[in-house]
């Protein structure tokens, strides 16, 4: 059942976006209306992202007000942030009104500086501390994506008095699995999970079943880290501490979804030099000028390897064989490079790669590069033996092969790791740059050959 849902939902949103489109051309607004009332709000947000702007601004204002935070929540950065300078303050204030600290926070750091104040400003004051502490740590920290709606509870109570503090308070926050145990200056000793708690006699003293928290997540915490440790750890939630061991928050793994979620987002996109939040319906000039930036950066290192060939002019006029033949060695050099590059920028995500084993990466790359050397060599170079008639010809090309393929394993390692240390997204430039290295690398050694004993 599974499967065959997966498949029929695109089909589903696109029918019920055809069926609102129609809608909203015969000036239905009411019907409109109700269809949205009886969707969820994610689905609602999925169906406002595969929206032209025109209509999608018309399809938020026959939104129900009351769902709009959640809607916002579920939004794409680049969707959100164009519906969310339409809204007032007041509009704004009203749509955060129950959503978690954490994700209002996410939202107003979307916002001009001036608008945010004016949102925080409408907001009762415990709301507004709430968020201006969570305002205060960066976004991509543990502190930026912390929810600081937490229970806490003392050691020296009993399992019958934190039952009974529970049905006085009502209800819990989402994603509740433990209770925090914390001392009297707010510093964390301990948690008592939700599952001891109802199982531990009415009489036992909360020190006596408490667990201990070795593994509280520090505010500075990058988010990546955050998302390693609840994939290795299976946590549901965790306690997150300032430099002092004080509580101060705690994340759930629904915020850790959203995490492992953008990353891939930007990997993918990143490798074709888009940007992760990019509005599949944004405006054609808004894509252009973000397109033409990496474009641009493409020309320079097409011109680059271009260069290249222009050193040889004399050889591809006095040889029309080399012209055909020159773009197959660039080409194995950029695949296999690419391949490294793939698997080396996965590993510095999940940080499996580090100073300790970086030199053992790069001897296996670089003998995998060889060996598919030698085997593509002995291939290619017989297969333009055999079509050109020429052994001098077919020994070049072979040769050219095998240093490509080898540089592109060294290259696939070393360019990740460095751009990583320059502070340059890896997934953003690794490929293009390693492209640049093989192509460049794989004309000069060819054609220098071809000079060399052809010529």
């Amino acid at each position: 059942m599974a499967e065959n849902y997966e498949v029929e939902q695109p089909s589903q949103t696109h029918q019920t976006l055809q069926e609102v489109s129609r809608a909203l051309e015969n000036g239905m607004f009411v019907h409109v209306r109700r269809m949205l009332e009886d969707m969820e709000p994610e689905d609602i947000a999925h169906l406002l992202e595969a929206s032209p702007p025109k209509s999608r601004l018309v399809l938020w204002q026959l939104t129900d007000p009351e769902e709009q935070g959640e809607i916002l929540e579920e939004l794409s950065e680049d969707v959100k942030d164009g519906i969310m300078v339409r809204m007032q303050p007041e509009q704004l204030a009203a749509a955060t009104e129950g959503m978690d600290t954490d994700d209002v926070a996410y939202l107003l750091r979307s916002l001009p500086d001036n608008v945010s104040q004016d949102v925080l400003s409408q907001m009762d004051a415990q709301d507004r501390a709430r968020v201006e502490q969570a305002l205060a740590y960066p976004e991509e920290t543990a502190g930026g994506m912390m929810n600081t709606d937490v229970v806490t509870i003392r050691s020296d109570v009993t399992v019958d008095v934190v039952l009974r503090y529970l049905r006085m308070k009502g209800e819990l926050p989402e994603a509740t699995d433990a209770l925090y145990v914390v001392d009297e200056n707010s510093r964390l000793i301990g948690e008592l999970p939700i599952t001891v708690l109802l199982t531990s006699q009415p009489d036992t003293e909360v020190l006596e079943v408490m667990e201990d928290v070795d593994d509280a997540i520090p505010v500075d915490m990058s988010d990546s880290d955050v998302a390693s440790l609840f994939e290795r750890r299976n946590w549901v939630s965790a306690p997150v501490v300032d430099e002092e061991h004080q509580l101060v928050g705690r994340i759930t793994i629904d915020d850790v979804v959203d995490i492992i979620r953008e990353d891939a987002e930007h990997s993918m996109m990143s490798m074709a030099g888009l940007d992760d939040e990019e509005d599949t319906f944004a405006p054609v000039l808004k894509s252009a000028r973000s397109r033409s930036i990496w474009l641009g950066a493409n020309v320079l290192a097409a011109l680059a390897a271009a260069s290249v060939s222009n050193l040889f002019e004399n050889t591809l006029d006095q040889m029309a064989a080399i012209a055909v033949l020159m773009t197959i060695v660039p080409s194995m050099g950029g695949v296999a490079g690419n391949q490294t590059v793939a698997l080396v920028i996965r590993g510095l995500a999940v940080g499996h790669i580090g100073d300790s084993n970086t030199r053992w990466l790069l001897n296996k790359e670089a003998l995998v590069g060889l060996l598919n050397g030698v085997i593509w060599a002995c291939i290619i170079g017989g297969v333009v033996v055999l079509w050109k008639g020429n052994l001098m010809l077919g020994g070049i090309i072979a040769a050219a092969m095998l240093t490509n393929l080898v540089v592109a394993g060294v290259a696939g390692v070393t360019v990740p790791i460095l751009l990583k240390k320059m502070k340059v997204d890896p997934a953003l430039a690794g490929g293009m740059a390693l492209t640049t290295i093989t192509d460049m690398v794989g004309l000069s050694v060819f054609l220098g050959l071809a000079t060399l004993f052809l010529v």
